[in-house]
């Protein structure tokens, strides 16, 4: 039997386990304030442009600026005039510009985050690029049939509003209903990220990507998971919402444990750990 288990009772860490039987597949620590950054979505502000580096630098809100490369600049942001492989970067682009960004590599030591304005949405099904032109969706790391099968369900889908989407590997062998919906939730973010610009101005955060808690849902969530066991109420409310979204037929997987013996050591996860990591952190 398989299960995710999510231990959260420590509010600075959450700690999730893989396992199936007595064996553990994967385990993740995510520590507060160090979340993961990258996926985030910013309105940034222009702050300078350094043509020798062909880039600008961007305030988007946090301690430090953002780099923000001339290839990772989408053409809408440009002004009109040469093509721009011809024309100098300062001549396309302003200090002061707003544009919305999306971290791609945050910043560490001395080195700047790198940012785009290349934006994607990651749901448990598909991965939609809002300023992408409309295309078919293809099926990663999947063979012909599958990926055909894939396209063959996306003709029963509604119009993606001219958006670019891609499947993940995930959506293989999904009912249409089951992609749509996916899609359906991922276009109402994109429009909800989109409306937060029309009322601020400046350099803030609008979206922060899925903590270690959803991705992990999102992306490790199988129907051979039997359940999802979660410590915090606050942290099972959360993931409890989440399904009810994208997989609302499992949603009662996901359960509040709630005994006097705490969730890892009901699971002997230590134990796990110490034989799946023997030595020096590497894997049996």
């Amino acid at each position: 039997m398989k299960r995710i288990l999510i231990n959260a009772t420590q509010t600075d860490e959450r700690h999730l386990a893989l396992v199936e039987g007595q064996t553990l597949l994967d385990y993740e620590i995510e520590i507060e304030g160090e979340e993961q950054r990258k996926g985030n979505i910013y309105n940034a502000v222009v702050t300078r442009i350094e043509p020798s580096q062909q880039a600008c630098f961007v305030d988007y809100g946090e301690d430090r600026e953002g780099l923000l490369p001339f290839p990772h600049i989408a053409a809408r942001h440009l002004t009109q005039g040469p093509s721009p492989s011809q024309a100098p970067i300062e001549t396309l682009i302003r200090e002061g510009q707003e544009l919305l960004v999306q971290l791609v590599e945050d910043a560490h030591d001395s080195q700047e985050a790198v940012l785009t304005t290349h934006l994607s949405l990651a749901g448990r099904y598909w991965v939609l690029k809002p300023h992408a032109p409309g295309g078919d969706g293809e099926a990663r790391r999947s063979n012909s049939d599958s990926t055909a099968a894939i396209k063959q369900v996306m003709d029963q889908l509604n119009d993606s509003k001219g958006m670019a989407i891609t499947a993940r590997s995930a959506a293989i062998g999904r009912s249409a209903a089951e992609l749509q919906s996916d899609l359906n939730y991922l276009r109402k973010l994109w429009d909800a990220i989109e409306g937060a610009t029309v009322y601020n101005r400046g350099a803030y955060l609008i979206y922060q990507d899925s903590s270690l808690v959803i991705r992990t849902i999102r992306d490790y969530f199988q129907e051979d998971i039997a359940e999802i066991l979660i410590d915090s109420e606050d942290i099972y409310e959360q993931a409890l919402q989440f399904m009810n979204h994208v997989v609302p037929a499992h949603a009662a997987k996901v359960k509040y444990y709630d005994s006097d013996i705490p969730l890892f050591e009901h699971f002997q996860i230590v134990q796990l750990m110490a034989s799946a990591y023997p030595r020096d952190g590497r894997p049996a």
